[in-house]
């Protein structure tokens, strides 16, 4: 009986670390330059699952991330990151997310990250895009469409 029990324990410990270990998390480096230029966000796009975290590392303490508004999908939290620190955010929501550096936001310094198959909010993030300044609205509009 407690060979039973215990090897119980054992298959049910292995599930969950199998289930935590099937999420990955990928850095995003905050970079004043890249391979798109300058002020970008390298990798500047993600196609991810559900559970999936990404950290995004600042190499120069002027930069932050922050949620680009209506680019986000209904009832998931903004993020607002502290100039110079990392955040790190967990995606476990389906959908399309923006981020943005807000002091170089008219450069178009831009991350998009798709979740799933991003459809929930996909016509919101397009009509976020189009209101976003010249630079950003360039690079966010190559990027999303590498998502697609």
């Amino acid at each position: 009986m407690f060979k039973s029990v215990l090897l119980a324990g054992v298959v049910v410990g292995a599930l969950a670390v199998a289930g935590a270990a099937g999420a990955a998390e990928l850095q995003v480096k905050m970079l004043n330059s890249g391979s798109q230029g300058m002020m970008v966000f390298e990798p500047a796009t993600a196609k991810l699952k559900a559970g999936d975290t990404v950290r995004f590392i600042p190499t120069d303490p002027g930069h932050n991330v922050e949620t680009i508004k209506d680019m986000w999908p209904a009832g998931v939290a903004e993020v607002k990151g502290v100039m110079g620190k990392e955040v790190v955010v967990k995606f476990a929501k389906t959908g399309v997310y923006g981020f943005k550096c807000m002091p170089h936001w008219t450069m178009g310094m831009t991350f998009v990250a798709k979740v799933g198959d991003g459809k929930p909010n996909a016509a919101d993030a397009e009509a976020a895009i189009a209101k976003a300044p010249p630079l950003a609205k360039k690079r966010l509009t190559a990027d999303f469409a590498t998502l697609k």
